[in-house]
């Protein structure tokens, strides 16, 4: 909907700004706090496998071009230091490099659950990075994370839908104003110099999903997270902007949506955390979230119907019609392209068993029979998931079997989402993986997993980045 400016939402802006700038870490509830921990834990553990990508091989050639002196802020798996924007950069790149971070659920039916947010690739690497620069204690990048993450899903969630369909990343665009949340709140920013750097934060939103498949998906993260420091410092140094950048007719939500439901945000913040309802799903698979139901259910069929490749004739994968519309890789040549592409996910598992990190890789995804199998998936838009609802993304999977026998089942969501969580525990071991994948060492993995589950008790968050550093 076209929302009209209302006295309730003329001060759209200052509403987010007051929300940042007041909210104390007691105002945040304990279960938030702990579902939190787990996020960070996953993202710290995916910037770790994301700086030996080869997106992260070049982030670090950029750094060097630029010739950037030692800074204060840590680039997770490397020996560098640097400026804050530029760590918030390389960190936001990896955590995002191989689409294996968490992912906002939907509240609104309408709301396309893809048209949501990789909720911490932006706002944790700003918050990390600005709170070394600061000298934070781990309660202050918390709460200042769960800042960032709050503000974007809030606005990911009001936007009108036409802003994903279009195009647009919101991960990319949303996620620029939780970096600059998180950086605000973290250098101590007032109201009126917060609601500037969240519009210098407006100006630079900016991410196209036909990127989707390549490296430039994993740059809009990082470019998000790094133009949201850099709003917040310039507006510190006292840079102008506008004080409506959100609800203005040629602001964010016009500009960017066509519109904005004012309701969707209004008065929302924290109440309740986003955290907390509807949830944030933790990926078991380095895909994307919409492969994920599906690939839950076809595990579940492998497993308890004996499933060996060798005995499937043909698949069908059914789902809404806004699916194919992210899941655009029908036949994938490469693991960037993998990583979007349903009929890849499903063959896979089916000759696998498993889909990790190293089954994300070029060579596997060229292989004959990998190949094969995809040419055996067939990927359709369903009536059934189509009455379902944009806001699930419910998938119906149909195997067709050489003996004659079907399988059949139906998820709308998958492991790790707040119907089907991961645990702590489970968490710490998709770390682990993902440590091990960057030939971290593990009794330093360890140490992590344990700091992590304490974050409030750290009297400095160096305590923790310290331990992200590796010698070159």
């Amino acid at each position: 909907m076209d929302t009209k400016v209302e006295t309730a939402d003329r001060a759209l802006t200052w509403y987010v700004a007051d929300f940042i700038c007041n909210t104390a870490a007691v105002d945040l509830p304990q279960n938030v706090v702990e579902l939190g921990k787990k996020s960070i834990l996953d993202g710290i553990g995916l910037a770790l496998s994301g700086s030996v990508a080869k997106s992260g091989e070049l982030v670090r050639r950029h750094l060097a071009d630029l010739g950037l002196e030692a800074g204060p802020s840590t680039v997770i798996g490397t020996s560098l230091r640097v400026a804050p924007r530029f760590a918030a950069f390389a960190n936001g790149v990896g955590i995002h490099a191989d689409d294996y971070d968490d992912t906002q659920l939907a509240v609104a039916a309408d709301r396309v659950y893809g048209l949501l947010t990789h909720p911490t690739a932006p706002a944790l690497p700003a918050a990390l990075a600005v709170g070394e620069m600061v000298g934070a204690d781990g309660r202050s990048v918390m709460l200042a994370y769960h800042l960032g993450v709050e503000v974007e899903c809030k606005i990911a969630e009001a936007i009108n839908p036409r802003h994903y369909q279009t195009g647009f990343h919101a991960t990319a665009t949303c996620g620029t104003f939780a970096a600059a949340a998180a950086s605000s709140r973290l250098m101590g920013l007032n109201a009126e110099t917060t609601n500037r750097a969240l519009s210098i934060a407006g100006s630079q939103s900016a991410g196209l999903r036909e990127n989707f498949g390549t490296m430039t998906k994993p740059f809009h993260a990082g470019r998000s997270s790094e133009s949201g420091v850099a709003a917040a410092q310039f507006a510190n140094y006292g840079w102008t902007a506008t004080d409506k950048i959100l609800e203005a007719p040629r602001g964010f939500f016009r500009a960017a949506g066509g519109g904005f439901d004012a309701n969707a945000i209004v008065g929302k913040l924290g109440a309740p955390w986003t955290f907390a309802d509807p949830g944030i799903s933790i990926k078991p698979h380095p895909s994307g979230s919409l492969t994920h139901p599906g690939m839950t259910e076809m595990l579940r069929l492998i497993r308890e119907n004996g499933i060996r490749a060798d005995d499937v004739r043909r698949v069908r994968v059914g789902t809404n019609s806004n699916m194919p519309n992210a899941l655009i890789h029908h036949r994938p040549t490469n693991e960037l392209q993998a990583k979007f592409s349903m009929e890849f996910c499903m063959a896979i598992l089916l000759l696998e068993g498993r889909a990790g990190l190293s089954e994300f890789t070029d060579e596997v995804v060229l292989r004959p029979d990998v190949q094969a199998m995809i040419e055996k998936v067939d990927f359709v838009v369903d009536d059934e998931a189509e009455r379902a609802g944009y806001h699930k993304m419910t998938t119906i999977i149909d195997i067709e079997l050489a003996d004659g026998r079907k399988v059949s089942g139906r998820a709308d969501f998958g492991k790790g989402s707040p119907s089907n969580p991961m645990t702590y525990d489970e968490v710490a071991d998709k770390f682990r993986e993902c440590a091990e994948f960057a030939r971290f060492p593990r009794q330093r993995a360890e140490d992590i997993v344990a700091m992590v589950r304490d974050l409030e008790t750290l009297k400095s968050i160096n305590q923790l980045t310290s331990q992200l550093r590796v010698e070159s």
